[in-house]
């Protein structure tokens, strides 16, 4: 028996959808901000980011192999889905919602606790928990980065 509680969580940023979703599609990028993951990149670095496209996904707990994942849902500036390639349980989506001047990033991770209750209530104390604090830190760090102003005075634009 395996159980599924998806973690979602979103954070609102002072940036258009086109600089988000951009940062987002820069998968070799994830490590830097998405504290869980030692390693990302596409399976095949020379193509474009694309329905089909293969992910393939370290996380930073040590010995963990790498995990492949399949882009199946794609919608320029709005929507980003993984689904994992040997596991249809297992699933990364990334959204954003367009606001009058933010957007919104929501991103919602699925993957399943084997083992009937007594399991995912022990993945519920234990894994689930930690990964629920370095998404909402991820995120942070998220909006840090898409809002950071590349301009070489911008730092000392307030004094």
């Amino acid at each position: 028996m395996t159980t599924m509680n998806p973690l979602t969580y979103s954070v609102d940023v002072q940036s258009d959808p086109q600089r988000a979703f951009g940062l987002i599609c820069e998968i070799p990028k994830w490590p830097v901000w998405l504290s869980f993951l030692r390693s990302a990149r596409l399976a095949e670095a020379q193509k474009p980011l694309q329905i089909g496209s293969e992910v393939v996904l370290r996380s930073s707990i040590p010995g963990e192999p790498e995990q492949l994942f399949e882009v199946d849902k794609y919608i320029e500036n709005y929507l980003l889905s993984l689904v994992g390639a040997f596991s249809v349980r297992r699933r990364i989506d990334f959204r954003i919602e367009r606001k009058s001047k933010t957007s919104k990033i929501v991103v919602r991770l699925d993957y399943p606790a084997y083992g009937g209750k007594i399991a995912s209530l022990i993945d519920r104390i234990t894994a689930r928990r930690k990964l629920a604090t370095a998404l909402v830190d991820s995120l942070v760090h998220f909006k840090g980065l898409v809002e950071f102003e590349r301009h070489p005075d911008a730092l000392l634009a307030d004094f």
